[in-house]
C-alpha cells in the first residue's frame, strides 16, 4: 500500500480510505509509538467507523511487536481514551477516530502520559517520518506485549457525575441525538443515575451512517434534534458528532444554541464553584466570555485556537476551565481535556437550580454580543486575501493581533479571519455589542472582499 504524508495534519491524523490512511499505516504508527515515546502501555479504542476494528488490530500489531502491552477498551468516544489514560496511568493512548468527516474517513488521535496531546510540535512529526519512509529500530529478543480488555465506563461515569450535585437535579425531558455515533452507549449508562426522561435520537451506533455524517454545526443536520425537541415539549436538545468529544445544545423552541455563549455560561458555573480562577479563551469571539469572566472575579486567559494549544495553555495557567467557540470545552479535573459529557451535564444542573428555560439564560447574551457564527470561504491564496483585510480595516482599529489568524477590533465591533489548517478556507468570525444590524453588515463587507 502507498504511504503518504496527506494524513498528517497539525494535531491528528485523518484521511480517506485506503489512499490516505490504510492500515500498514496503522501498524506504522504503533511502532513508531512505542519507539518515540518509550511506551510500555498503551489504551487502544475506536468509535463507530467501519474500518475502526481493522485499523485497531494494525495499531496493536505494531504496539505490541516490540514489547508494549495493550488496554482495549473497545467501541468508545475520544475522551474516554483521555480518562482511561490518566485514570490507568498508562503512558499513552490512540483513539481511531475521524470524528465528523465523512464515512469513508478514518484518522487517529494520540495523547501521551498524564492525556498530554500529541501534535505536530510534539512528536507528531517525527511519527509521520518515521511512517513514510518505513525505517525502525530492528526488533530483536523482544517478549510480545499482551493485551487486555478492559471496561472502563462504570469508572467513567461515576467520574462524570462528581462534576453535578445531584441533588439540585430536577426530572427535566431532554433530547439526546447521537447521530448514530458513540455517545448513546454514555447516555444508556448514565441512564438510571439521573432524574431525566431522555429522548433518544439516532441512538444506536451504525458507522454507515444512515442518518448523515454525525456534525451537528452543519445547518442541515440541526433540524434532526429541533424536531424532536418541539414535538415532546422537551426543555433542551443535545446532539453530539461521532466520537463525542463535542456537543451542541437546543433550547426549549429547538433553537440552536452557538458554542460561544456556552463558553461564558460554563466560565460563570465554574468561578461560582473556584473564585477568582482562570478561565481559557480562543481568538475567534471574545467580547462575551471576558466580561462574564471578569464581572464574575476570574482571569480572562487567551489562546491559540486548537486542543493542543489551549490545553498546554491550561497547564501553564492553572486554569479551571477553557472553552472554544466550536464546542469543544477542557477541564482541569478532566487531565484538562476536552469533554462533550461534562458540559450538558452542567448546563442541566444551571437549568434545574434557575427554573428558567435555556432560551431565558442565554437571550441577554445573544442581544449583547450577536454573532456571524463561523463563515468558510475557500480561497485560492488565503494569506493575500488576509493582506487586504489588513490594509483595509487596520488603519483606525483600536486592538489589531495575530494571536491565531488576524483579529481587529473598534469601539462597536470586531471579527477574526484565520486559515483552516487542514483546508483551503478562510474561517470569518464577526461579532458586535447589542447591534445585529451592524454585525450583519460588517459580515456582508467582509464576505464580499474575501471572496471577490
Amino acid at each position: 500500500m502507498e504511504i503518504k504524508r496527506d494524513a498528517f495534519k497539525a494535531y491528528d491524523i485523518r484521511g480517506k480510505v485506503p489512499e490516505e490512511l490504510n492500515e500498514e499505516m496503522a501498524y506504522r504508527i504503533g511502532r513508531a509509538f512505542v519507539d518515540i515515546f518509550k511506551a510500555k502501555k498503551v489504551v487502544v479504542g475506536n468509535d463507530i467507523r467501519l474500518s475502526g476494528p481493522a485499523f485497531k488490530s494494525a495499531v496493536i500489531k505494531g504496539l505490541t511487536e516490540v514489547g508494549c502491552d495493550v488496554v482495549d477498551i473497545g467501541m468508545c468516544g475520544t475522551e474516554q481514551i483521555y480518562f482511561a489514560t490518566a485514570h490507568l496511568k498508562l503512558d499513552g493512548g490512540i483513539m481511531i477516530t475521524a470524528s465528523h468527516n465523512p464515512k469513508d474517513y478514518n484518522g487517529m488521535k494520540l495523547v501521551r502520559s498524564e492525556s498530554r496531546p500529541i501534535s505536530s510540535d510534539s512528536g507528531l512529526k517525527e511519527i509521520e517520518e518515521q511512517v513514510v519512509t518505513g525505517e525502525f529500530a530492528p526488533v530483536r529478543d523482544i517478549t510480545p506485549g499482551t493485551v487486555t480488555h478492559v471496561n472502563i465506563m462504570r469508572d467513567y461515569v461515576a467520574h462524570l457525575l462528581t462534576y453535578v450535585d445531584r441533588t439540585a437535579l430536577a426530572p427535566l425531558k431532554v433530547v439526546v441525538n447521537a447521530g448514530n455515533g458513540a455517545a448513546g452507549a454514555v447516555i444508556d449508562a448514565m441512564e438510571s443515575e439521573l432524574p431525566f426522561t431522555f429522548i433518544k435520537v439516532n441512538h444506536n451506533p451504525d458507522g454507515t451512517f444512515p442518518n448523515g455524517v454525525p456534525n451537528p454545526l452543519l445547518l442541515e443536520n440541526r433540524e434532526a434534534t429541533a424536531q424532536v425537541v418541539r414535538e415532546h415539549g422537551a426543555d433542551i436538545g443535545i446532539a453530539w458528532d461521532g466520537d463525542f468529544d463535542r456537543c451542541f445544545l437546543f433550547d426549549e423552541k429547538g433553537e440552536f444554541i452557538e458554542g460561544y455563549y456556552l463558553v461564558g455560561f460554563l466560565a460563570q458555573a465554574f468561578l461560582r464553584r473556584y473564585a477568582g480562577a482562570k478561565i481559557i479563551y480562543d481568538p475567534r469571539l471574545t467580547w462575551n466570555t471576558i466580561e462574564i469572566v471578569e464581572k464574575a472575579g476570574g482571569v480572562p486567559v487567551l489562546s491559540k485556537s486548537g486542543h493542543a494549544f489551549i490545553k498546554e495553555r491550561m497547564r501553564k495557567e492553572d486554569a479551571v476551565y477553557g472553552g472554544e467557540m466550536s464546542a469543544h470545552h477542557y477541564f482541569k479535573e478532566f487531565s484538562y481535556c476536552d469533554s462533550g459529557m461534562i458540559p450538558w451535564l452542567l448546563v442541566l444542573e444551571i437549568l434545574c437550580r434557575e427554573g428558567k428555560p435555556l432560551s431565558e439564560l442565554m437571550r441577554e447574551r445573544v442581544a449583547c454580543y450577536p454573532v456571524s457564527g463561523e463563515i468558510n470561504s475557500t480561497v485560492a491564496d488565503a494569506k493575500a486575501v488576509i493582506q487586504k483585510i489588513e490594509e483595509k480595516y487596520a488603519p483606525g482599529a483600536l486592538k489589531l493581533d495575530r494571536v491565531d489568524g488576524l483579529s481587529i477590533e473598534y469601539e462597536n465591533w470586531r471579527f477574526n479571519v484565520r486559515m483552516s489548517n487542514t483546508e483551503p478556507v478562510l474561517r470569518l468570525n464577526v461579532e458586535s455589542r447589542c447591534d445585529v444590524r451592524l454585525m450583519e453588515e460588517k459580515t456582508a463587507e467582509l464576505l464580499s472582499l474575501i471572496r471577490a
